[in-house]
């Protein structure tokens, strides 16, 4: 049996060499190039980001991290295994793509292994087509089901409903997209089984995207439909700020927020009163304002998705502000 170091060693390589992977993949599809750069975590380790921005590719990031520290004392109850120590150590992948094309989906995918008191392997695929198309959701539910079916029959519609669940707008009563698989705190008991599927899962997502990607690429598209995906990117950041469980994490990590957010039926989001530390101010981003949500590739460049530690200097309500449109302090 391997011991827990050797564990964290496979998994943070594999993750390396999975970002290596979807980067030289996408690059050749592209013509273009990613560009790195690392963050240090505030107590230990950090990670890499890798982002392009390109012909095929709108702008796709892809990144790393492997830290370890403690938690906050307000989210160490929430955790497994930290009711003797707050200590934990985490790593991950995390991708995100948006397309130029409306007529290719956006992609989100993310694995990681967590160690507190226990360790446990979480993540998962979804796809986001700015327009319904049978064929591209069957061939990439067809590639979770590839990835999930060798190890548990079980895995596929267990993961496929929870991701479902996950990724859904109450306020507005719609998915944000045509779903895939979520799984978290995934420990059978056998490592090597479980870390065999994680990787599987990872492998399966890229044929699925490059194979998507390919068939789409040159159709040509009209302004309509360009219209279209930008107010549905307008949903997609919608979603992070509102109901995604890593930006939540954060949050509650950090300094306290409060205020109301509203949202418009054309992609508009109304932030009011909006109190973060020192801070206070309310502003509005436009439906011309969130079109520009491309500039939010992951929040995992404001947030440790392992953590859910917040990496801004600055209120990251601003942070997320600023990476949407050009904002000014009121």
């Amino acid at each position: 049996m391997e011991k827990i170091a050797e564990k964290k060693h496979h998994a943070a390589q594999w993750f390396k060499e999975l970002r290596d992977q979807f980067c030289s993949s996408f690059q050749k599809i592209d013509g273009g190039e990613f560009k790195r750069k690392k963050w240090n975590h505030k107590e230990e380790g950090g990670g890499e980001m890798s982002i392009m921005k390109g012909k095929v590719f709108e702008k796709v990031g892809v990144n790393i991290s492997t830290v370890s520290g403690n938690f906050s004392e307000e989210y160490r109850s929430k955790i497994k295994g930290t009711e003797n120590s707050p200590k934990y150590w985490a790593s991950g992948i995390s991708l995100v793509a948006h397309m130029k094309s409306p007529k290719i989906p956006a992609f989100h995918f993310n694995t990681r292994f967590l160690v507190t008191g226990e360790s446990w392997f979480g993540g998962g695929a979804d796809m986001t087509p700015t327009t319904v198309n049978k064929k591209d959701t069957k061939h990439f539910h067809d590639k979770m089901k590839e990835a999930c079916s060798p190890y548990n029959k079980k895995y596929y519609p267990e993961f496929k409903k929870k991701c479902d669940e996950y990724f859904y707008l109450p306020h507005r009563k719609e998915a944000r997209g045509e779903g895939g698989i979520f799984f978290d705190y995934l420990n059978t008991g056998h490592w090597g089984k479980d870390f065999s599927f994680v990787k599987g899962v990872g492998l399966r997502t890229l044929e699925a995207i490059t194979e998507i990607v390919k068939l789409h690429k040159d159709l040509q598209w009209s302004d309509n439909e360009k219209e279209a995906q930008l107010i549905k990117r307008g949903r997609y950041v919608e979603f992070n700020l509102i109901w995604d469980r890593g930006t939540l994490f954060g949050l509650k990590t950090g300094d306290t927020i409060s205020g109301s957010f509203k949202t418009g039926s054309d992609g508009s989001i109304d932030l009011t009163s909006i109190t973060e530390g020192n801070y206070t101010g309310s502003y509005k981003l436009s439906a011309t304002d969130t079109k520009k949500i491309i500039n939010i590739i992951d929040v995992s460049e404001v947030l440790d998705l392992s953590t859910g530690l917040s990496k801004c200097v600055e209120p990251i309500v601003i942070y997320l502000s600023k990476a949407i449109c050009s904002f000014e302090y009121p």
